[in-house]
């Protein structure tokens, strides 16, 4: 056996939420590989963007391609656009996810000074914004899973890669449902991996710690002074690698969890934290 990331070469990746930062940074990675990529979003321009930039940096083929993670007859749609591309899919991640403000409550604990003001506590929280949260990061992984799976169980060979958080091992307060969802996450992953073991289908997860997105810079960063909320500061000292994560930093699990160097690996939720989870803050 050859140990490098070369049997990539020439696969097929599905890509959800591939017109985001993150996606574009895992897309850089695997068209580096010399991976075909179809990049989908719920936007095409985004999509076609990414597409687009690594198609250009490394010759390799890459679509965008609009779909709804919502919507199951919208992936099917881009289902046929992708096979009628490619012809095949090898490998799907489930990008698709983030956080909002509706589902965030402001306190982080509920005491005598605040409650008699419920509505900045989980009562106050927004159904509305709970249920899109949960929705777009289970769902979100869930339907495209069992659109583009279905064609690698009928050819015996495919991995699936699901993105997860450090939030599900251990809740974090003011985002319930962000980790509620990200638990789900885990548990499906371990359970598709056993209802699709037989079929030579692997499905694992990575599991990403405090990364600065779009999604969570208003919990982190005070956007009047630009410095690191009392929250933000929180985190940094107990990541004892002392710093926020770059996309980048996802590369290097992600091709090893798709590549034959992890053929024996399924059902595993790998950290990718700077040692956040393992940290007692002593």
């Amino acid at each position: 056996m050859k140990y490098s990331f070369e049997d990539l070469q020439g696969k097929v990746c599905v890509l959800t939420g591939g017109g985001g930062v993150i996606g574009g940074v895992i897309s850089d990675g695997l068209a580096g590989c010399g991976v075909k990529l179809a990049i989908l979003d719920i936007k095409k321009e985004f999509a076609e963007k990414t597409a687009n930039i690594v198609a250009e940096k490394y010759g390799v083929e890459a679509i965008g391609v609009a779909a709804n993670v919502l919507d199951k007859s919208s992936l099917e749609e881009a289902k046929k656009e992708v096979l009628a591309k490619f012809g095949k899919v090898d490998i799907l991640i489930n990008g698709a996810g983030g956080n909002s403000p509706k589902a965030t409550t402001k306190e982080e604990f509920i005491t005598d000074a605040n409650v008699n003001s419920l509505e900045d506590t989980f009562f106050g929280l927004e159904m509305e914004g709970f249920q899109k949260v949960f929705d777009l990061n289970f769902l979100g992984t869930l339907l495209p899973t069992m659109v583009f799976a279905k064609e690698m169980v009928e050819r015996k060979d495919g991995v699936i890669l699901n993105i997860s958080s450090m939030n599900s091992f251990r809740p974090l307060t003011k985002i319930p449902a962000y980790s509620a969802a990200k638990s789900s996450i885990n548990n499906f992953t371990e359970w598709l991996a056993v209802h699709f073991a037989k079929m030579n289908v692997r499905v694992n997860a990575i599991a990403p710690g405090f990364f600065l997105t779009n999604q969570n810079r208003f919990l982190l960063i005070d956007e009047k002074t630009n410095e690191l909320t009392p929250r933000g500061n929180k985190i940094i000292d107990n990541t004892p690698m002392g710093k926020f994560g770059e996309p980048e930093h996802l590369i290097g699990a992600t091709l090893y969890l798709l590549s034959d160097l992890s053929s024996f690996v399924t059902g595993t939720v790998l950290p990718i934290d700077g040692g956040f989870n393992i940290y007692s803050g002593v």
